[in-house]
């Protein structure tokens, strides 16, 4: 078994692009991946003596930067204590969240070229939900990225459920041909 050393002061240097590439693919946010990141950073620091070894520096800090993420959507939607991020395609199987996890690479089994390909991916992502009409973009964002029920979406944006799945299908229509352009 390995038995990996821990160096923070080499940290925002080795692994500051990756964390953040892998956050804002995520919160979709410039400021708060930076803010998460700088988050993840302080708590290794404050959490160095239980850093065991065992796994890699990264993937501990990983660990640490997943937590955050969770942490920040159950502070914006603590109403439900929503804490998953996942992307749906298909309602209707059994996978449902897997369409896009499938392509990602295991963020455990990182090759240079892996993180280079999550990165690019989180680019197309936001740029092809940049280019959502904006009510299929926030309908989007808040069933598919944040979580949000049904019921709270329609309460939110006054639409009817039938309405919402509508905008729901167009808009992972309209994701799917947009990644099948520009990323698959």
């Amino acid at each position: 078994m390995a038995n990996h050393q821990i160096e923070p002061n080499k940290w925002i240097e080795r692994y500051s692009d990756y964390l953040f590439n892998y956050t804002i693919s995520r919160v979709n946010d410039r400021d708060m991946a930076q803010d998460l990141v700088q988050d993840t950073f302080l708590a290794g620091l404050k959490s160095m003596a239980n850093f065991k070894g065992e796994a890699s520096e990264r993937t501990w800090l990983i660990s640490i930067l997943k937590r955050k993420i969770i942490d920040y959507y159950r502070k914006i939607n603590s109403n439900k204590g929503k804490a998953e991020v996942r992307m749906s395609y298909n309602s209707d199987s059994e996978t449902e969240g897997d369409w896009l996890e499938e392509r990602v690479a295991d963020p455990f089994d990182k090759t240079a070229e892996d993180t280079i390909e999550n990165s690019e991916l989180g680019m197309a992502i936001h740029d092809c939900i940049g280019k959502l009409p904006e009510k299929q973009a926030t309908v989007f964002k808040m069933k598919t990225l944040l979580g949000y029920e049904t019921e709270a979406i329609c309460n939110e944006l006054d639409i009817t459920a039938s309405n919402l799945w509508v905008i729901i299908h167009r808009a992972r229509t309209a994701m799917a041909d947009c990644l099948e352009k520009n990323w698959f």
